[in-house]
């Protein structure tokens, strides 16, 4: 029996008042927009997507129903939009230098690649690595960058394994580039040079083959990670793994490719060089590692000025690798160049800066350290306060000499022969030597004294 189409309405009317349907809008329900966002998760292809809200059938439509699917196509669009906003706008907070704020961005990058590809789709791994690339580059925080870079290696590896498109290829492999330098970094930042090189093995060989897709084999200028530093970073962790030949090949390559690109005179030669010198040192090579700090010094002079914080480093380093080299000849040399230090970072930093205290305790243990009492005496701090036997004398034979304006605070002086008497005045210590007599000026104590009865 076949019921009419009257009866058929009919019937459908009464389910519709029993169960109604609530149709909500865009414009004014924000949790079923929350949703309909989310929703997007889903992995069916934008083609068919496409073909699902224009089907290729059916009736004329009219333009209202036109109107509601243009909106809802917008509705759908928008985390895409979102997401290439907040890419740009990262870019734009790391060259601003606003490293937190970038790294937040960062965080909704993800979120967004998350509900516009989906969680398996390789973008939004990609959009994973170069969060934990930001979690180490941006903050510092090594712990957190392995934990997302390890969420997303096995979705990238899997699509490099399937993908048939170069392009998608290209990019697939520029994201393990960065994923794997992160984790080799993070490694080596916590210590563990074998698994640092581990990873950073892996980045070198995809950074290979990232470079064979393109002709000539030259590697792309859009990467995150440069060949630059993944070659250094390589060099650091064959130094934490004491393969020293391996690490001065590695920094030896770097500084060839930044002379190449910008030249001799650049600040980025100044770390390798020293680094350079550090393995020479331990291969007790003196006079190389000498020639490379000599190198790293002149261009802190030609970039920067001689009395600078950069130069001031450059010359104690400098002064130390020429006492390590236990050469008479070299004394007299290493003595400039400590001289030099303290007088740049006095006049650049001040007296009482704490890289200037060092450079000065430094100094102090050598001269004591050569015999040079004498010549420590004789040498006046340009502050007005202690000389180097002056110290020497106050902090006792074989104690740790530290600056007096760091150990004689708030303290009281405990001398053991031949005491000096410190006097404290304002911010300058001064030195009067009686014979025959120690006086100490006891800290006064806040108890109450006993009353004799």
């Amino acid at each position: 029996m076949f019921w009419s189409l009257s009866q058929s309405y009919s019937i459908l009317r009464k389910k519709m008042r029993a169960s109604p349907i609530r149709i909500p809008t865009v414009s004014n329900d924000t949790e079923w927009d929350f949703c309909f966002h989310l929703s997007q998760q889903t992995k069916i292809p934008a083609h068919q997507q496409t073909e699902e809200l224009y089907p290729t059938g059916g009736s004329e439509e009219s333009e209202e129903d036109t109107k509601a699917k243009e909106k809802t196509i917008d509705c759908m669009s928008l985390p895409r939009e979102k997401l290439v906003q907040s890419q740009k706008k990262t870019a734009q907070l790391i060259k601003e230098k606003m490293n937190t704020q970038a790294n937040q961005e960062l965080i909704r990058c993800v979120i967004l690649s998350r509900i516009t590809f989906g969680e398996e789709h390789w973008k939004c791994a990609q959009a994973l690595a170069s969060l934990a690339y930001g979690y180490l580059t941006l903050r510092g925080l090594p712990a957190q960058a392995k934990k997302h870079a390890e969420s997303a290696k096995n979705t990238l590896l899997t699509w490099k394994g399937k993908t048939t498109s170069d392009k998608e290829k290209k990019e697939i492999l520029g994201a393990l580039v960065m994923l794997y330098y992160t984790l080799g970094v993070a490694w080596l930042l916590q210590n563990h040079g074998r698994e640092a090189y581990f990873n950073l093995q892996k980045a070198e060989r995809n950074m290979k083959e990232l470079k064979e897709l393109y002709k000539g084999g030259v590697c792309p200028h859009g990467l995150q990670v440069s060949e630059k530093d993944l070659t250094v970073a390589l060099g650091r962790a064959s130094l934490a793994i004491h393969r020293l030949n391996l690490a001065l090949a590695y920094f030896e390559k770097a500084v060839g490719n930044i002379i190449a690109t910008k030249g001799d005179r650049t600040s980025d030669l100044v770390t390798l060089y020293e680094e350079m010198a550090q393995i020479e040192q331990l291969r007790r090579n003196h006079d190389q590692a000498i020639q490379y700090l000599q190198q790293a010094h002149s261009i802190c002079i030609s970039l920067f000025t001689e009395v600078s914080p950069q130069t001031a480093e450059a010359s104690v380093l400098l002064a130390k690798a020429y006492t390590m080299s236990g050469e008479a000849r070299h004394m007299d040399v290493a003595e400039i160049y400590f001289i030099k230090s303290i007088s740049a970072y006095q006049t650049a930093l001040g007296p009482e800066d704490c890289q200037t205290l060092m450079a000065i305790e430094d100094f102090y243990k050598w001269l004591i350290h050569n015999g040079k009492k004498e010549v420590a005496g004789s040498t006046p701090a340009r502050d007005g306060g202690l000389c180097p036997l002056q110290l020497a004398m106050a902090t006792g034979p074989g104690a740790e000499l530290c600056p007096p304006q760091l150990r004689l605070k708030e303290q009281q002086l405990e001398a053991e022969q031949d005491p000096p008497q410190l006097r404290l005045k304002g911010q300058q210590l001064d030195l009067e030597k009686r014979p025959g007599t120690i006086h100490c000026s006891p800290i006064k104590s806040c108890s109450p004294s006993p009353i004799k009865s």
